[in-house]
């Protein structure tokens, strides 16, 4: 897929091959075996053209990140807590990087929430950084799904940004916890 990403164009299992063959020795079949299973899984769309097949990628390198987050982030038992730890682990690049994608998805006026969000979260990990041994909040040993809990609770059950954080009476009876 790296190789259909890059060129961002259909392109055949020859240009594919010889791409690659730049790196590494690999066969003809390898590579149309590969692009034939990615057509079967639906990453890659493919139009005859002669006696070959051109392929192109169904969607997006970038669509395909942005799933892959959505889909882990919407596994969670705890989404909130999930994206507070998450935003915890960006670096200050991939925070700004962050903020610049909010303020295009949601324009001018939630790019202020957002701001506020980012750097409370810029905090948390700065605070973690220079004590390892505690939490954000200053108490060790809790779980980070609780304390996600307890602020939902001060926001009124939101958090800056409005997400509905999950109800910590509920976390407190679930026995998975």
């Amino acid at each position: 897929m790296t190789r259909v990403w890059k060129w961002n164009r259909p392109v055949t299992v020859r240009e594919v091959l010889e791409d690659l063959q730049r790196e590494r020795s690999i066969a003809y079949t390898t590579v149309m075996t590969v692009l034939d299973n990615l057509h079967q899984k639906g990453w890659v769309r493919r139009e005859a053209e002669g006696r070959a097949y051109r392929y192109e990628a169904v969607s997006t390198r970038a669509a395909y990140a942005a799933a892959l987050m959505n889909d882990a982030w919407s596994q969670s038992d705890n989404p909130a807590a999930a994206l507070v730890a998450f935003f915890g682990m960006m670096s200050e690049e991939q925070r700004q990087a962050l903020r610049d994608a909010m303020r295009i998805a949601q324009g001018p006026e939630a790019a202020e929430s957002h701001e506020t969000f980012a750097r409370a979260t810029e905090k948390q990990a700065e605070n973690r950084d220079e004590n390892p041994d505690e939490k954000a909040d200053g108490k060790a040993g809790r779980n980070p799904d609780e304390k996600a809990g307890e602020k939902a609770d001060e926001n009124q059950g939101r958090n800056p940004e409005g997400i509905v954080a999950e109800n910590p009476a509920s976390a407190e009876g679930d026995p998975g916890r």
